[in-house]
């Protein structure tokens, strides 16, 4: 989606891809398969490039580092990533500029865990592994110590936060170039299944404006703070007594802001790519009252050309993006997109268009 953003630009794009069959691989022409985590490998790929950016946050700090000082542009670079990548550095930093987050610290062991959990309002405690989880995965919500022994198996260091009582979950999307301007989007809803982003409501209905502003303002402070280039995306808990926290943070493209390819004037892909390359950036409002992300989760699958003849006869209007990943259960694999004035109408396209694209409605 990064690639397409950037072809009325005439832009060339060269990726390094775990397999031959990713999604971004399918589509760009230069496609070199390697394994991200290696040095040389990272070294070889980045000959000839003007500029080095993500589709995630998983590519070893010290490597960027390294690739930095042979003088090749990594954007957003490493100061900036290690904050999307460790969410123990990240606590610290957003507790150093002032910004709200849930009660939280490291913590050593199980016995630990529960010394967190006494010091707030008990149990539950949410653990995290500080680095490599995503999508619900590397995060576990205990209700003793005897069930936060897990998280410590995988070696690495463990967050513990207290267990927010929200009243849902928002989040604000933001892109910085290198020389410091920055738009912001609409402050959107998130509605999360299973740890796994569901459906996305641009703007967040019955949002206090106050609080949208200050959520908009947050965010492009923390991207001003850690001085992000390309896109932020902010993750935010609102909770039942008016305040809104951080709960994370993305530095890529993100799936709360997949909305915008079709809702917004200048696409979070599109922005990010103009970031990237230190251009001006695009208008980021959007282009109707009401735009709804649903995602199309792995299940059993009807013949694809079928299940678009039904979705793109019965709505016109309807944007669908499938990835062209394998099909595993409850996996991304594409979305759909809606917009409209009415937001009833606009949420009940795009959940039976996912639905019928995921093969769970039939009719």
């Amino acid at each position: 989606m990064t690639h397409e953003a950037g072809i009325p630009l005439g832009i060339r794009f060269k990726l390094l891809s775990d397999t031959p069959q990713d999604s971004a691989a399918q589509v760009v022409g230069d496609v070199v398969v390697g394994d991200y985590r290696d040095l040389e490998t990272l070294r070889a790929f980045a000959r000839g490039c003007d500029v080095i950016t993500f589709d995630h946050e998983h590519v070893p700090t010290e490597h960027l580092r390294a690739l930095e000082a042979d003088g090749i542009p990594v954007r957003p670079g490493p100061d900036a990533l290690v904050h999307a990548q460790d969410k123990g550095v990240m606590r610290a930093k957003l507790d150093a500029i002032g910004v709200p987050c849930p009660r939280h610290r490291i913590v050593a062991d199980p016995e630990d865990v529960a010394a967190f959990a006494a010091e707030g309002e008990g149990f539950p405690v949410v653990l995290k592994t500080v680095r490599g989880g995503y999508d619900g995965k590397g995060v576990w919500v205990v209700d003793s110590a005897e069930e936060a022994a897990e998280p410590f198996r995988a070696g690495v260091a463990v967050l513990a936060e207290e267990k927010v009582d929200f009243v849902r979950e928002l989040a604000a999307n933001v892109v910085r170039s290198p020389h410091g301007q920055a738009v912001a989007y609409p402050v959107v809803e998130s509605q999360q299944v299973g740890g796994v982003c569901d459906t996305v409501i641009a703007p967040a209905p019955d949002l206090d404006e106050e609080l949208a502003l200050r959520a908009e303002e947050m965010a492009l402070n923390i991207a001003k703070e850690l001085g992000v280039v390309g896109h932020l995306a902010v993750e935010l808990f609102q909770t039942r007594d008016g305040r809104i926290l951080v709960n994370e943070l993305a530095m890529r493209p993100h799936n709360s802001g997949h909305w915008s390819m079709d809702g917004a004037i200048t696409s979070q892909f599109a922005n990010h790519v103009r970031a990237v390359l230190d251009l001006p950036l695009g208008d980021p409002r959007p282009r109707a009252k009401w735009t709804v992300m649903v995602n199309v989760l792995g299940g059993d699958y009807p013949d694809m050309y079928s299940a678009y003849l039904h979705c793109m006869a019965r709505d016109p209007q309807l944007k669908i993006h499938m990835y062209g990943k394998d099909v595993k259960p409850g996996r991304k694999v594409g979305h759909v997109n809606t917009y409209g004035d009415d937001l009833d109408d606009v949420l009940e396209r795009a959940r039976h268009a996912a639905g019928y694209l995921r093969g769970t409605i039939t009719e």
